[in-house]
This record gives structure tokens, sequence and C-alpha cells, in this order.
């Protein structure tokens, strides 16, 4: 019965068939969708919010990726992040519609150094995803600097 329950709070990690391919990372010179609190900063977009909210970066299109994780990778340092600020992507499903997935145990808190943030997202067979949405979301006021954005497939196991 242990066993069972655990099978249930307890998610399998899909095993991968190869190691991770860039899909995406931002141009040279592309401006992020968000203009509003968001200015570049040498090599870096400093993301600055004075309540909760989504900060929309990019919008991705996709070749239609399936049986993969899809990465979203990114470094940040930050200050003064009163609450909390974590990594959102959202992925457009063909036919299914928008899922998200939250970096909820990597928060950025407080003021910080540059660090290496991911948030995962896994496709099974049959659902192709065509465009993901990379974001910062902040759970109070504060500053994040952003910069090495890049989506990662990484294929799995059939």
């Amino acid at each position: 019965m242990l066993g069972w329950l655990r099978s249930i709070f307890t998610p399998r990690m899909p095993k991968t068939s190869g190691p991770p391919k860039l899909v995406w990372s931002v141009p040279e010179g592309d401006d992020p969708l968000t203009r509003d609190n968001v200015t570049r900063e040498g090599d870096a977009w400093r993301v600055r919010a004075d309540s909760p909210g989504l900060v929309r970066l990019y919008d991705v299109e996709l070749p239609r990726l399936e049986r993969c994780i899809l990465t979203y990778r990114v470094r940040l340092k930050s200050q003064d992040v009163a609450k909390g600020a974590y990594l959102e992507m959202w992925c457009r499903v063909a036919g299914l519609g928008e899922f998200f997935s939250k970096g909820l145990m990597q928060k950025v808190r407080g003021t910080t150094d540059w660090s290496e943030y991911e948030v995962p997202f896994y496709l099974k067979e049959g659902q192709p995803a065509d465009l993901v949405k990379p974001g910062l979301t902040f759970e109070g006021p504060g500053t994040v600097w952003v910069k090495d954005i890049q989506v990662f497939q990484t294929p799995l196991e059939e």
C-alpha cells in the first residue's frame, strides 16, 4: 500500500535517449516582448517589478517537438527581491492548448550574483509543441537581471 501511495505522489522521471540540443537562444539585438520596466544593461536585461506578476520575455516558435524534455535555461542575478522570483514557461501543444511549468523550487530571493536556473517541460508522444513562452514571475517587488536565455530539447526513450 505504501509503495502505491508513493508512486502516486512521486513523479517518475522519463529516461532520456541523448544529450540536450539547443533549440533556440536570444538572437543578437533581439528585444523582449515586454518593454515595461525592462532595460538593456550590457549583455543582460534588467527587469524591475513593483508588484507580483509574470514578465513575458519571448515567444519562441518550435518545429512541432514531441517526446522530449524542453528546458528553459537562463542566468539570473537579483537585487532586493522581496518574496522571490522564478522562471515560468508556457508551452502550446497543438490541438490541446497551453500548459505551463514553473521553477517554484528554484526561486531567486534577496540580492544574489549570477547563477544558472532552468525549468523543464515534458512532452509525450502525440503532444507536439509549436510555441514556448519563457518568462519570469515575481512574487513581490525587486530587480532581476536576465541573460543567456536558451531553450533546449532532450529526446526521450521510446
